[in-house]
């Protein structure tokens, strides 16, 4: 795709596919341990990694800095590639948007970002980013020189975001959720999603390509047959999975330690896509994963149109599966993302239509009050 290369090459540097995600840096005493983060820094750039993104929440407000005192201080600016992101909650109005982004430059000590994502997009949020000029000032600033390229990073159903790529044609890329066990999620959409990305050529950042860490701590069964091919360690295959896609041009690892950067580093030094073997272990792997002590509920969604309270029950159950399976933080996020416009697990009404049209024969009314222990104490 010839897009493409417009991103993996900045002047003279070419951008390898595994990216520094700075949300789960080193900690020692609930600072950021910037001795150890120093020590990866100058590993991965070593090996010719570029890529950087933070945001102004991580951390609790403290990745930033740490990007600024083990990272830019220290190279010259042409020699990374440096992503931050514009989060609702930090702003108001249309003023604010620009005094937020005056003190992302002065806390990561650059002059530009390289990428600058309008952050965690939902059909919740957008309207807010829209209400506020959000487009317009990254727009500015882009003319400005203060950004380089303009994205957002998106948490919503494939139709959202179409729907936003629409409306908003100065978006040039787009970070998603993005792994084999999201992959034809109901409740996520990440290949949906995807595909979206490529019908209007926009290239993919990917965020949690190991699922924060359950795509490693995979059940037995699961390791067995990546064992079986000899081929690396789980986080590898999670990541190689993704960066496989031929849209996707980064993916990103929150790497906490010098051994996970060193893993992720062996195999993506001299990056090869994935095989057909790979493939079919992943797809096995995956249909593991589906039936791991959670509801097997199909998702033919036979259940959501006779629901009085308009209960998207197989997104919630969705949603419990993966927090049940993963200990997901991002669960509860897309957890308010599906009740966001629609009922919540609580409202049900216990009328059992749902389970009177389910070909599992599942005990709905009695599912939706586990999800809501879940998601809702």
């Amino acid at each position: 795709m010839q897009v493409l290369n417009l991103y993996f090459k900045k002047g003279d540097l070419w951008m390898k596919k595994l990216g520094f995600g700075c949300m789960r840096l080193p900690m020692k005493d609930e600072k950021v341990d910037y001795e150890h983060l120093i020590k990866m820094v100058d590993r991965f750039m070593e090996e010719g990694f570029t890529y950087f993104d933070t945001a102004h929440g991580y951390v609790g407000e403290k990745s930033e800095i740490a990007v600024r005192e083990c990272l830019t201080k220290r190279y010259p600016r042409e020699d990374y590639i440096l992503t931050n992101k514009l989060t609702q909650n930090y702003f108001n109005n249309e003023d604010d948007i620009r005094a937020v982004f005056s003190k992302q430059l002065d806390a990561c000590g650059v002059k530009y970002f390289d990428y600058y994502l309008m952050h965690a997009m939902t059909a919740e949020y957008y309207p807010k980013y829209v209400k506020c000029n959000a487009f317009e000032v990254a727009n500015e600033l882009k003319i400005q020189g203060k950004i380089k390229h303009i994205g957002m990073s998106f948490h919503d159903k494939a139709e959202v975001l179409e729907e936003i790529l629409k409306e908003q044609p100065n978006i040039e890329v787009v970070q998603l959720q993005f792994n084999y066990a999201d992959y034809d999620d109901p409740s996520i959409e990440s290949y949906k999603c995807y595909r979206v990305c490529e019908k209007y050529n926009k290239p993919v950042i990917v965020m949690e390509p190991v699922k924060g860490g359950g795509l490693i701590n995979l059940p037995d069964e699961a390791k067995k047959i990546f064992d079986e091919l000899k081929g690396g360690s789980y986080a590898s295959y999670a990541i190689r999975f993704c960066a496989s896609f031929p849209n996707i041009f980064m993916v990103l690892s929150g790497m906490s330690t010098i051994e996970q950067m060193e893993d992720n580093i062996g195999y993506m030094k001299n990056f090869t896509a994935f095989n057909d073997d790979e493939y079919k272990a992943v797809e096995k792997v995956r249909e593991i994963l589906k039936h791991q002590d959670t509801i097997a509920c199909t998702a033919c969604r036979y259940c959501v149109d006779g629901c009085p309270k308009k209960i998207s029950i197989p997104d919630l159950f969705s949603c419990y599966n993966a927090k049940k399976q993963y200990k997901d933080w991002n669960s509860d996020f897309y957890y308010g993302v599906n009740t966001a416009h629609n009922g919540k697990a609580s409202d049900c009404v216990k009328c059992g239509r749902c389970e009177h049209i389910c070909p599992q024969h599942l005990k709905i009314r009695d599912l939706l009050q586990d999800v809501a222990k879940v998601f809702e104490a």
